[in-house]
């Protein structure tokens, strides 16, 4: 019997320099490039995940919030907020809601992704 649901197997996100935000990413996330196709480049799995990020060179900037962004979680959140911006990224907002607290930080072209302590 053919299964039905599809998988999920990278997500994809627009950039100027694939180059750059590989090495960004691989130092936040543990990956590296697996694969390179003119103007991509396809990150190793996450450890622990199934899934990769890959990078797709546009000429655009990016011009508005994300649709969808990454959420990491880590038990040193501020630890890991430190290395983002030693690494080029940045801290956009600090949020709390009901006790639940996560950072929006943005990578070094612009895209969001939040930050939040490890349950």
């Amino acid at each position: 019997m053919t299964d039905v649901h599809a998988r999920l197997g990278a997500i994809m996100i627009d950039c100027h320099d694939p180059e750059a935000l590989i090495e960004f990413w691989g130092q936040i996330l543990g990956v590296e490039a697996e694969q390179r196709y003119p103007g991509y480049i396809f990150g190793s799995k996450i450890p622990g995940n199934h899934i990769r990020l890959a990078f797709q060179k546009v000429p655009e900037d990016k011009t508005d919030k994300n649709r969808l962004h990454l959420d990491l979680s880590h038990g040193d959140p501020e630890g890991l907020i430190a290395r983002v911006e030693g690494l080029g990224g940045s801290r956009l907002q600090d949020h709390e809601v009901s006790g639940f607290h996560w950072t929006v930080m943005a990578d070094p072209e612009g895209n969001e992704f939040c930050v939040t302590k490890a349950e």
